[in-house]
C-alpha cells in the first residue's frame, strides 16, 4: 500500500488545531469546575490555574503533534484491479474499498495550506452515496496529502478504471 506525501502530517497538525482548541477550553472548565472549592477557600484559585496552563498547553500541542503525526503515519492506500482501497486510524482502523464501476467523478481539492506546501486532496465520488460530510465535501473516498502531480496521475488512473467496461461474469 502507498503512503501519504511526507508534507502530508502538516495538513494533519493545522486541520487538528480546532479539535485541540475545544479539548483545551473543555479542560480548562472542568479544572474551574473540580478545583473551585478547593482554591478559593485558600484563595490560590488564579495562581494555580496559571499554573496549570503552563503545564496543560505545552502537553496538549505535544499529544496533537503526536495524534496528527500517527494519523499521517497509519493513513494508506492502493489502487488494485477492480477497487480501490484506503485504510485509516490509530485506534479505530477505517477500511474503504470502493469499486471503481461506482465511481461517478474523481476531483482535486486543494485548500490554502494545501497550495502553500505543494499538496491536494483527491475526492472520490461515487453513485448512490449521499453523505455530505465537512472534509469529505459529499465524497465516499478521500485521499488527502498528496504531492500536486501524483495526485493528478492518481485521479488519471482511477477515472480511467472507473471508464473501462466491466465483464459481468465477475
Amino acid at each position: 500500500m502507498q503512503k501519504l506525501d511526507s508534507r502530508a502530517v502538516w495538513l494533519f497538525i493545522f486541520s487538528f488545531g480546532s479539535s485541540t482548541i475545544l479539548i483545551t477550553i473543555l479542560g480548562a472548565v472542568y479544572l474551574i469546575i473540580s478545583l473551585r472549592d478547593i482554591l478559593e477557600a485558600s484563595g490560590e484559585l488564579i495562581d494555580t490555574l496559571v499554573s496549570l496552563w503552563w503545564f496543560w498547553i505545552p502537553l496538549l500541542i505535544i499529544v496533537h503533534v503526536i495524534t496528527a503525526y500517527l494519523s499521517y503515519y497509519f493513513w494508506r492506500f492502493e489502487i488494485r484491479e477492480h477497487e480501490y482501497r484506503a485504510e485509516r486510524g490509530i485506534i479505530w482502523k477505517r477500511y474503504v474499498s470502493i469499486p471503481y464501476d461506482r465511481i461517478q467523478n474523481v476531483d482535486i481539492h486543494r485548500g490554502l495550506l494545501a497550495r502553500i506546501l505543494g499538496l491536494s486532496d483527491i475526492l472520490i465520488h461515487t453513485a448512490g452515496y449521499g453523505g455530505v460530510g465537512a472534509k469529505g465535501f459529499g465524497s465516499e473516498g478521500r485521499l488527502p496529502g498528496l504531492d500536486k502531480v501524483h495526485a493528478e496521475q492518481i485521479r488519471d488512473q482511477l477515472l480511467e478504471k472507473a471508464r473501462q467496461p466491466r465483464n459481468p461474469s465477475i
